[in-house]
């Protein structure tokens, strides 16, 4: 039970800045780690009021800015249900100590909240240096609200959603795991080696950590892995350096090598190796390799994607269970057109495009049995509803083959992190597919050609008036703008191309792809005059 006084008192020791508005995006709050102290604060107050609002359940807040600079951090709620986005924002823009307090009695009123409920909140932090200063902005939050908390100290983005799962699932039927760090791995390590079924890998994987907090938690993963020698998997592990926090996300990482469409210079990779980097949390992972050429090859989030629907499907075939999995897959506007086509004319399933942002991904995704999705940056995972989960573990095979692919089904229900995008478990994943299908990086990137395309940033002085439609693949405001998209497009094969408003600046993002390279710039940047005409 929290009193004004307390929380004036608890707020007074982290002002908001003076002249500073804050607005809780798909990311959370994520600025520079200097603004953010009052934030964090203000987090903290609105997950004690949604663990209250929701009788007690487990709410997780998660300190990172993912794959942002070294001096920015960020703060997000790890919540079973929603996130309360306008709640958050309205929180953490109160003026002053006593507007603060005001506030939160207000929504504990409006919502109905009982003061005396029991409240419980865990939270952890990536390897940023701020990462302790705002863990106390927190605590002091928790504190002022009677809160019962736990630190899980440096943990994966997705092992703290792992754990709030658990937690929150303990007794149930929907029992998801024993909610320690351990229990994470044992559980991930356990469904590896049997969905591996006796597989050998095709050679080992390198895997760039981004100097973050992945690294110490891949190489503790690892510990609970067969060894090479043991018939499992090798995995080289580089860009691990968690003892320098200025090194995190510089020149490595995820977003690094799918902006740049290059290796991180660290990576040393020889030709038709395997590799993959994490972001700064661990929460999207995207695979590379240089071919015999010596050319870069990028296989991103929309490749895992179709991997993951294809040997899911055939999985589900040959179990004998392909009636009654419904399989789909949900991707954003920024997924190549050659993956959308593959997926519906080669796999034969159907394909839903949302907005961007993960909680339109996951939303979608549970309209299917088996809901596979994934952004194009490396951020995404499969869902298995509660039908699909039940038949799946009910259903009596025929033969032998069909329970050599339903066992293997059956672990990768175990291995994938349903909770959110997880990068050690969806490297896990990529893993045990090209071990089943004995496929190297080369034969992953010919089962289809993806269009050549260009992304492009366009600053604006104000991102506001430029407003979407159908899952932001096209512009409404300013009037007039997307026929001119549209007449551009028409000129170019195969052209496609949006223009949507950043979330965190006063940009606008133009995403074009055609037939050739020069038609993809071309058309990208004849857009982008477009944008930039309209902005200005």
């Amino acid at each position: 039970m929290a009193t004004q006084d307390s929380i004036v008192s608890a707020s007074a020791k982290y002002p908001k800045p003076a002249d500073s508005l804050f607005q809780y995006g798909t990311a959370g709050f994520r600025m520079k780690a200097s603004l953010l102290d009052s934030v964090v604060l203000r987090v903290g107050l609105l997950a004690a009021l949604r663990s209250r609002r929701l009788n007690g359940q487990v709410i997780g807040v998660m300190i990172t800015a993912s794959h942002n600079p070294p001096e920015d951090n960020g703060v997000k709620l790890v919540d079973p249900m929603g996130s309360w986005e306008v709640h958050a924002t309205t929180l953490a823009n109160a003026p002053s100590d006593q507007a603060l307090a005001e506030t939160y009695q207000k929504l504990e009123r409006d919502l109905n909240i009982k003061p005396e409920a029991k409240s419980r909140v865990i939270f952890a932090r990536d390897t940023r240096a701020s990462g302790p200063r705002l863990v106390s902005a927190l605590t002091e939050a928790l504190k002022a609200t009677n809160t019962e908390y736990t630190d899980y100290k440096l943990l994966t983005t997705p092992q703290l959603h792992y754990i709030t799962r658990c937690l929150n699932t303990k007794g149930s039927p929907y029992e998801y795991g024993e909610p320690t760090e351990q229990g994470y791995y044992e559980k991930t390590a356990a469904a590896f080696k049997k969905a591996m079924h006796g597989r050998k890998p095709n050679g080992g994987v390198t895997v760039d950590c981004a100097n973050g907090v992945g690294g110490p938690k891949l190489r503790e993963l690892v510990k609970y892995l067969p060894t090479a020698a043991e018939g499992g998997l090798d995995i080289k592990i580089v860009n691990d350096d968690v003892v320098k926090p200025e090194r995190l996300n510089y020149q490595c990482g995820a977003d690094f090598v799918k902006t740049g469409q290059r290796a991180p210079p660290s990576s040393q990779a020889t030709p038709l190796t395997r590799c993959a980097s994490l972001d700064g949390d661990a929460d999207r992972i995207v695979y590379y390799f240089v071919d015999a050429d010596n050319t870069f090859r990028l296989l991103d989030g929309d490749r895992i994607a179709t991997l993951a629907a294809l040997f899911i499907g055939d999985l589900a075939k040959h179990a004998g269970l392909s009636e009654k999995l419904k399989v789909g897959v949900v991707q954003t506007a920024y997924a190549n057109g050659a993956s959308t086509d593959y997926i519906t004319q080669h796999l034969g399933l159907p394909v839903i495009c949302t907005a961007t942002g993960v909680k339109h991904l996951h939303h979608a995704a549970t309209k299917f049995e088996v809901g596979v999705y994934f952004e194009a940056n490396g951020h995404g995972t499969v869902i298995f509803s509660d039908l699909a989960l039940k038949r799946i573990a009910k259903y009596q095979p025929q033969s032998p083959a069909q329970y050599a692919a339903l066992e293997t089904l059956r672990a990768l229900t175990q291995l994938i992190n349903q909770t959110v995008g997880d990068a050690l478990s969806d490297l896990l994943l990529v893993e045990v597919i090209l071990a089943h299908k004995g496929w190297g990086p080369r034969e992953w990137d010919l089962t289809y050609t993806d269009l050549p395309n260009r992304l492009v940033r366009v600053e604006v002085k104000d991102r506001s008036i430029f407003k979407t439609v159908d899952a932001e693949r096209k512009l409404e405001s300013p009037p007039g703008i997307q026929g001119l998209i549209n007449a551009l497009v028409g000129k170019y094969k195969n052209g496609r191309s949006f223009a949507r408003a950043s979330g965190t600046e006063d940009a606008v993002r133009v995403y074009a792809e055609a037939a050739t390279r020069g038609e993809a710039d071309d058309l990208a940047s004849k857009v982008a005059g477009l944008v930039k005409q309209a902005g200005s």
